[in-house]
């Protein structure tokens, strides 16, 4: 339940870098709400990794590297599913409004995907460890 809550602090973290970005780029400078959105995902998913493996996780015990290659994968399906997904319920929809599509997106891929991968796939520990977590 400790990594879980963790895992959810990072999350939140992680989310208000993404929604600065977005809202700094889409609002205040008038970017187009993809490339915006594409930014803000890409930064809050580096602070998403760093906050991870350091504090939620704790699992420095791979090297970064690796850790850091699993996680650029989930990170890509990350950003095609949000990226899509936000473009689907805004554009599709026809919700006009950016905003409400991004929490959306946000809440269903940070706890149907994100979590589970982070935890079982980048993250992973070994059996003993999980026990501990």
């Amino acid at each position: 339940m400790k990594t879980f809550l963790k895992a959810q602090a990072t999350s939140l973290i992680s989310t208000m870098v993404d929604y600065v970005m977005f809202g700094l780029l889409h609002e205040i400078f008038g970017v187009w709400y993809l490339i915006a959105n594409v930014i803000g995902v890409a930064s809050g998913g580096l602070t998403n990794f760093l906050l991870g493996r350091y504090w939620a996780f704790s699992s420095k015990e791979e090297e970064i590297q690796g850790q850091a290659l699993k996680f650029f994968i989930v990170w890509m399906g990350n950003l095609i599913l949000n990226t899509s997904l936000l473009f689907g319920l805004n554009e599709t929809l026809g919700n006009k409004n950016a905003w409400i599509s991004k929490i959306v997106v946000s809440i269903i891929i940070g706890i149907g995907y994100n979590y589970v991968l982070q935890k079982f796939f980048v993250f992973k520990k070994d059996n003993d460890q999980l026990a501990e977590a």
